[in-house]
């Protein structure tokens, strides 16, 4: 086996709510209000639609704000990776990765263990744009029972409340989260950041026409036939969890560039994800204005920056 290498859950494809596209010669990420679930494979026009894109529409041409899922594991942690991450920007490989206490980042001495304040309290992370970043790995349908489809996003809206609903979902159903039978539902609102214009971001509710009383009995059924059919769940997220471990960094330089051309570019730090306001960056942007401010009425910048971070 290779040293050094993560091993991570096979993806089949992408799902998105947003695509790339070309103004005056540049590629940046542009808003949407639906879901798109894309194959891995790219032409000149961008992703490449997967069959499951219009298959899951309930009539042609019609807005897909919800998707059927299961997820790999029953850790929540395991479905949904998410760190404060950088990148460099020209080559796409990942430099610093933490969990806002420890971060692993590659130094000219090589690969160093350090302290993760968080984007707002690292000078390395402000200058190089750090922002949480999550990958949701989940099943669509029963094609590749261990294959997955990837929702990345740097939306701290999404991030908050994916990671909320796993939680709440694995404790009701006694660590069963595998077994339950969900949705990737896609939700609007507005906020005063927004201009109260909508913003979107990804939520996770029971299969339409469900209550949660029935999604926990039918995972319960399904767990005791998983067992029956000798399939071990707790097995499977104990290898997941030591192929994470493996690797330094779960993204290749290959994945990497997609990514930083999507959320991490400089002209797509606003427009990666339709949440205006919610990156680190954007509320860096906020205290530099906020002090800049404070330093032209002719008192410190300081007080500014502490009134953003409270």
């Amino acid at each position: 086996m290779l040293k050094g290498l993560a091993l991570t859950p096979p993806v089949i494809g992408r799902i998105a709510i947003g695509k790339m596209v070309e103004r005056n010669g540049k590629r940046l990420p542009e808003k949407d209000d639906e879901f798109t679930v894309t194959s891995q494979i790219q032409s000149k026009d961008g992703w490449i639609p997967h069959p499951l894109n219009e298959s899951l529409r309930k009539e042609p041409g019609q807005k897909l704000r919800s998707i059927p899922i299961r997820f790999l594991f029953d850790d929540p942690d395991l479905n949904f990776r998410v760190k404060y991450t950088m990148f460099d920007r020209q080559s796409g490989r990942p430099v610093c990765v933490g969990d806002g206490e420890n971060c692993r980042r590659a130094t000219s001495a090589g690969m160093q263990a350090m302290p993760c304040p968080t984007p707002m309290g690292c000078a390395v992370g402000i200058a190089g744009h750090c922002k949480p970043y999550g990958r949701l790995h989940v099943r669509i349908g029963d094609e590749d029972e261990l294959g997955s489809f990837v929702f990345r996003t740097t939306g701290f809206n999404s991030i908050r409340t994916l990671t909320t609903r796993m939680k709440y979902y694995q404790a009701v159903s006694g660590n069963r989260l595998a077994s339950m039978k969900l949705e990737l539902r896609l939700r609007g609102k507005s906020t005063t950041q927004s201009h109260r214009a909508p913003i979107y971001y990804v939520d996770i509710t029971p299969a339409s026409g469900a209550t949660l009383e029935n999604l926990v009995q039918e995972a319960l059924q399904a767990r005791d036939q998983q067992l029956a059919a000798g399939i071990d769940q707790v097995l499977l997220d104990v290898a997941a969890r030591a192929g994470f471990a493996l690797g330094e960094f779960e993204e290749s330089e290959e994945e990497g560039a997609a990514v930083v051309e999507e959320f991490f570019s400089s002209e797509g730090d606003d427009a990666a994800e339709s949440e205006a306001g919610a990156t680190a960056v954007d509320t860096v942007s906020l205290a530099q204005k906020l002090q800049t401010r404070s330093h032209q009425r002719g008192s410190g910048g300081c007080s500014a920056t502490a009134a953003v971070k409270t």
